[in-house]
């Protein structure tokens, strides 16, 4: 059965409309994709196939092969259910939150969880604690979901003391055996997940002979060749704080992945101040930056990186930001500051639109 839903409502819902209208090139027109949707990660996923290859090897238009393609995207949307079951923190019976109520005991995860944190940790050290995994006592003193109007900041001593047990140095991994060193000290892989998910959906329609297709995990976007063979397909990025139907530009993207973090994505207002959901690891409150959002640009399988990366970025700023990704092979970037300007590194391949 399909996932469908009538109303999107995504972080890159004007890129969504991009690739699947738009096209860079001069190549013959793709035809109507096998496309489908669901609520997964906290948001509105979809997966659009293009184009398969059939039994014989050849490639043929998904919506030749639409038997094929919706099977193959109803696997990928399991295997996001399925990631999200063992890695969310919200979810009484992952295997997250029984490392996080252990209290600093051992236990046995699946090999996905596993990676997932050697992953979170990996990229918790190039970023020197910027960002860091173990967050999670601090993002569960915030609620950046209550509806407006009642929504409230945390004590701020509980913030302070949750703050104070941040550190990925005290997870330790024993084969598939995880612990936390500190007792209070808890993971939160959000930063990481959707990003390392969406790189596993794009191993797995590619496995089942997916050729060209585009997978959007609500701001995390993964085109899985391009839209035809000779046309790219097209990302839209947004303008920050707009209504979700405006882009500051535009990139052609084949065989690659997107993905944007911005201060905009998940915010609480509370006394006239507003309150946004990328949080400071020394302190547990909103980082201070001049950033509004920033778009990351990899080679396919690289989703999970530059979901961490992106984050890293705002909290850095743009002076540091830039200079940072500058220094990241293969990754390229769009920063857009809260002055509005727009900043790029050499091969980013953005468009602005005026």
């Amino acid at each position: 059965m399909k996932r469908r839903l009538k109303k999107l409502n995504i972080l890159l819902m004007s890129a969504l409309l991009l690739m699947l209208c738009g096209c860079s090139g001069t190549g013959g027109a793709a035809s109507d994709p096998v496309a489908a949707d669901g609520f997964y990660l906290d948001t509105v996923c979809s997966i659009s196939v293009y184009r398969m290859t059939d039994e014989q090897g050849g490639v043929k238009d998904a919506a030749d092969m639409s038997e094929e393609a919706d099977a193959a995207i109803n696997e990928a949307f399991d295997l996001c259910k399925d990631l999200e079951s063992k890695i969310s923190r919200t979810r009484e019976d992952s295997e997250i939150s029984s490392i996080n109520n252990a209290k600093g005991g051992w236990i046995e995860v699946s090999d996905d969880t596993r990676e997932l944190i050697q992953k979170g940790i990996e990229y918790s050290g190039l970023s020197d604690g910027r960002f860091d995994i173990t967050v999670g006592g601090v993002t569960e003193q915030w609620d950046f979901h209550a509806p407006e109007g009642e929504a409230k900041i945390p004590d701020a001593d509980k913030v302070a003391e949750a703050a104070g047990h941040i550190g990925y140095r005290n997870i330790e991994i024993d084969g598939n055996r995880v612990r936390l060193s500190d007792p209070e000290t808890k993971l939160d892989l959000g930063g990481i997940a959707k990003g390392y998910i969406g790189d596993r959906m794009g191993e797995l329609l590619e496995s089942r002979g997916v050729v060209s297709a585009v997978i959007n995990l609500g701001g995390n976007v993964i085109c899985i060749g391009g839209k035809t063979d000779e046309d790219d397909f097209v990302i839209g990025v947004e303008t920050p704080f707009s209504d979700r139907t405006e882009i500051i530009g535009k990139i052609g993207a084949r065989d690659q992945t997107l993905v944007t973090s911005g201060v905009y994505e998940r915010q609480i207002e509370v006394d006239g101040k507003k309150y946004h959901h990328i949080l400071d690891t020394k302190t547990g409150w909103p980082v201070d930056t001049d950033l509004d959002a920033v778009t990351l640009i990899a080679g396919k399988g690289r989703s999970g990186d530059i979901d961490a990366l992106s984050t890293t970025c705002l909290i850095m700023g743009a002076d540091a930001g830039m200079k940072f990704i500058e220094e990241q092979e293969g990754i390229e970037g769009v920063f857009v500051l809260s002055d509005g300007s727009i900043l790029t590194t050499a091969n980013a391949g953005f468009e602005e639109v005026k």
